[in-house]
């Protein structure tokens, strides 16, 4: 069996200050308009398919705009990638920034595809 390599150290030690969400969980409080759903991913990412209804502000952005797009630090949020590492790194960063609900998609765009959530 190999080792962990530092990216997924660094995940692992981020997934214990964060709170994780199942697909099925995500998609009902989206639905019932209880969290936002935003995509980390990259643009291209993207533009191939993302859940139904969700906002994109990838990695690479998300801490410079999401003032602009989620005002309300207490406002829940659920961010998702592609796997679940890259989202999870993201809700402990809106974590430090002050948001106070903020979760990572389980499984991130594969557990919702699997879970045969809608996509657009």
């Amino acid at each position: 069996m190999t080792q962990p390599n530092r990216f997924q150290k660094l995940v692992a030690d981020v997934k214990q200050r964060i709170t994780e969400i199942p697909a099925e969980e995500a998609h009902q409080q989206t639905q019932r308009g209880e969290a936002v759903l935003v995509d980390v991913r990259e643009e291209a990412e993207f533009r191939q398919g993302h859940a139904a209804g969700a906002t994109h502000l990838s990695k690479g952005v998300i801490e410079v705009e999401i003032e602009d797009e989620v005002p309300d630090l207490s406002q829940p949020i659920i961010c998702y990638c592609g796997g679940g590492s890259r989202s999870a790194l993201v809700a402990d960063n809106l974590q430090k920034m002050g948001y106070t609900n903020v979760r990572s998609l389980a499984g991130g765009m594969r557990a919702w595809n699997e879970a045969g959530l809608p996509t657009q």
